[in-house]
């Protein structure tokens, strides 16, 4: 059986997230064992009686062989964190999700990418804005992530695909229940132009408490999250929060004071968000030009097992060369060219004395 299924198999009790996805994972040192353990040996792990409960009914409710044979024939790709694919940036922050279901493709490019969120009830102003800034980002080769809701959501995705854009929808349901059903065409597009992706098994429905957590992917997912409007309640107010505690920057443009969904964007300024009134200054804290030309070197030099290697060795710490090449186990004569080759890309960075460091991604750059 595809090892995934193990993993999609636990995707599916409710209450497994990523801590308890990798305490099965250490204590049966694979998903595979932890799925066919007794009940008995899964209680020793610490998993509550309940969530042991639903996990035998599961067992005898699926068969994960058929279930995953399933998704496929829908269309649909299922990426585990342990994945080459899987999105890298998503990986770095606090607890990424185990499993991702998507419609569509990730690619290279999506490594540079910026989150653009905001009220639903949009007005001409918030409309405006994000059909200029979403105009810009596409035409500089930003992939644009959102949720797919009605009002500033749909018009960043819509704008991205007019323009030839990629764009990436997260959603709160599983990715064959596209919700509002009025963007059920929308996502089609997306996933022809980018992926539409959720944490959620296909047939979830739309919740409303899975759109909360679902925004720590549109931002774990994005360099930056722009806020254009929202209210004082808004469920762009958590990305931003869900951004800014993953280290990404968080931008936020100001409204009338007069003007409820400008409270909340007023509000994030208030609070440290950068006040943003021109999209050039993104592209320019982004560092544009540097993309570009790492962007090519990546695509003619793609990352090997040698350079994940190195990149698990280095930190934020400056090694020596020396020691680089004792943790990676790898020649030295292979490190020092891997490790030119990586600055090139943008992955790590000579400071002086043979010493290097891992290239951060808060600095508009890239980290393991």
């Amino acid at each position: 059986m595809d090892p995934k299924a193990y993993w999609v198999g636990f995707n599916l009790i409710k209450g497994i997230g990523s801590v308890r996805f990798q305490a099965l994972k250490d204590y049966f040192g694979s998903l595979e064992i932890a799925w066919n353990a007794p009940i008995s040996a899964l209680k020793e792990t610490g998993l509550p009686e309940k969530i042991c409960e639903r996990i035998s009914q599961v067992r005898k409710d699926i068969d994960l062989d058929l279930y995953l044979k399933r998704i496929d024939s829908l269309g649909i790709k299922v990426l585990i964190k342990e994945d080459s694919e899987y999105p890298r940036y998503l990986k770095e922050i606090d607890q990424p999700p185990p499993v991702l279901y998507l419609k569509g493709d990730l690619c290279l490019e999506d490594e540079w990418a910026v989150a653009i969120v905001g009220t639903r009830k949009v007005t001409h102003y918030g409309k405006q804005v994000t059909e200029e800034f979403t105009r810009v980002l596409s035409d500089h080769k930003i992939t644009i992530v959102s949720g797919l809701a009605r009002g500033i959501d749909g018009i960043a995705h819509k704008v991205a695909i007019e323009t030839g854009g990629r764009t990436i929808a997260v959603l709160g349901s599983g990715v064959d229940r596209i919700y509002p059903s009025e963007h059920r065409n929308l996502a089609d597009q997306i996933s022809c132009s980018g992926a539409v992706i959720s944490d959620y098994p296909p047939g979830t429905a739309p919740e409303a408490n899975n759109f909360p957590p679902r925004n720590r992917i549109i931002s774990g997912l994005s360099r930056a999250t722009l806020v254009i409007e929202a209210g004082q309640t808004s469920g762009a107010l958590i990305t931003a929060e869900f951004a800014a505690n993953q280290g990404r920057n968080v931008y936020s443009v100001p409204g009338s004071i007069y003007n409820v969904q400008s409270k909340g964007t007023n509000r994030l300024i208030q609070q440290g968000a950068k006040p943003l009134v021109d999209i050039h200054e993104v592209l320019q804290d982004l560092q544009v030009e540097l993309i570009q030309e790492r962007k090519s070197f990546r695509k003619v030099y793609p990352i090997d097992l040698f350079e994940e290697k190195i990149l698990r060795v280095l930190s934020d710490e400056p090694l020596h060369v020396d020691e680089i090449t004792n943790l990676s186990e790898l020649p030295i004569s292979q490190v020092s060219s891997y490790l030119t080759m990586m600055e090139l890309k943008g992955f790590a960075r000579q400071v002086g004395g043979m010493k290097y460091i891992i290239i951060r991604e808060e600095k508009g750059e890239y980290i393991q």
